[in-house]
C-alpha cells in the first residue's frame, strides 16, 4: 500500500515538475520570439525605407565637370547610403525595354535627362530631414528637378510609429501573462509541499532554510524551461535564415545574443520571484489554514 502511494507521489510530482518547465518554456519562447521581431522590425522598416529612391535630374547644360562634382558631393554625403549615376540614353533604353517600342524614333530627339538615383539612409527618410536634403540640392543651379515619393515617405514613417506602438503594448501584455503563468504553475507546485513547508517549521527550521530548497529547484526548473526555450528559438532563426536568407536574421549577433541572454534572465528571475513570494505566503499561514 505504501509503495502504490509513494508511486503515486513521485508522479504527481514528476507532473508537476513538467507543468512548471512547461509553462516556463511556452511563454519564456513567445517572449523570445516577440523579442526577435523587434529587433528585426526595425532591420526591415530600415531596409524598406533604403529602398526608397530620390530621382536628381539635371539640366541639359550640365556637362560631365557638372556631373562628376555632384558624385564627389553625394560620397561625402552623410544622408547618401547609394547612388546610381543614370545617362539620359540609359534612361531612354531602359523606357524602350518597359514599353517594348522605339519612341525615339518618333521623337526625333530624346527628352529625357541625365539623372542620379539616391538611397538615402533610413534615419534621414522622414519628412524634415528629407524635405532639408531636397532644399540642399535644389541649391545646385544645374539641378531641373528632383523626384520622390511624398505620400509613401509620410505613409511609412505613420505606419511605422503605429505599429511601433502595438508591439510596445503587446509586448507589455505578454510580459504579464509569462509572469501570471510561472507564478501560477510554481505556486501550486509550492501548495502541494505546503504541510512539509509547515512540519519543517514546526520543528524549528529558519523560513531562509526552508526556502532555500525550493527556490534552488525552481530555479532548476526555470534554466531549464529557458534552456529549451533558447534552443527552439536558435533552431527558429537557423530555419528562417535558410529559407529566407534574404532577410539577413542573423546579420545582428550581438542582439540576437542580448535576447537569449534576456530570455535566459527572465526565467531564473521569474521562477526564484514567485517561489520566493508562495512559499513565503505558506511560512506566514497558521496550521488551520493550511486545511
Amino acid at each position: 500500500m505504501s509503495s502504490n502511494f509513494d508511486k503515486f507521489q513521485k508522479r504527481r510530482l514528476i507532473s508537476s515538475y513538467f507543468s512548471v518547465v512547461l509553462s516556463v518554456f511556452l511563454v519564456l519562447f513567445l517572449l523570445g520570439v516577440l523579442g526577435l521581431f523587434i529587433i528585426n522590425s526595425k532591420k526591415l522598416a530600415d531596409d524598406f525605407k533604403e529602398k526608397i529612391a530620390m530621382t536628381v535630374f539635371f539640366k541639359n547644360e550640365a556637362n560631365d565637370s557638372v556631373i562628376k562634382a555632384f558624385s564627389t558631393e553625394l560620397k561625402r554625403a552623410p544622408f547618401a547610403k547609394s547612388f546610381v549615376y543614370v545617362s539620359k540614353e540609359k534612361a531612354a533604353k531602359e523606357h524602350t525595354d518597359i514599353i517594348g517600342e522605339d519612341f525615339l524614333t518618333f521623337l526625333g530627339e530624346n527628352p529625357l535627362l541625365n539623372s542620379y538615383d539616391i538611397h538615402l539612409k533610413a534615419d534621414y527618410v522622414v519628412k524634415d530631414s528629407i524635405t532639408k536634403i531636397e532644399t540642399s540640392l535644389r541649391k545646385n543651379t544645374m539641378v531641373s528637378d528632383i523626384v520622390y515619393d511624398k505620400q509613401l515617405v509620410n505613409l511609412v514613417n505613420d505606419n511605422i510609429k503605429k505599429v511601433s506602438m502595438w508591439i510596445l503594448i503587446v509586448s507589455g501584455f505578454l510580459t504579464v501573462i509569462a509572469v501570471l503563468l510561472i507564478n501560477s504553475s510554481l505556486r501550486l507546485s509550492i501548495h502541494s509541499n505546503r504541510f512539509i513547508i509547515k512540519t519543517m517549521q514546526m520543528v524549528g527550521a529558519t523560513k531562509s532554510f526552508i526556502r532555500k530548497p525550493f527556490v534552488m529547484r525552481s530555479i532548476k526548473l526555470g534554466l531549464i524551461g529557458a534552456g529549451l526555450a533558447i534552443v527552439a528559438l536558435i533552431g527558429l532563426l537557423i530555419y528562417v535564415d535558410t529559407n529566407y536568407p534574404g532577410l539577413g536574421i542573423l546579420d545582428d549577433k550581438a542582439l540576437i545574443g542580448l535576447v537569449l541572454l534576456a530570455v535566459l534572465g527572465i526565467g531564473v528571475l521569474i521562477t526564484w520571484l514567485s517561489t520566493h513570494f508562495a512559499t513565503q505566503r505558506f511560512l506566514n499561514l497558521r496550521t488551520d489554514d493550511l486545511y
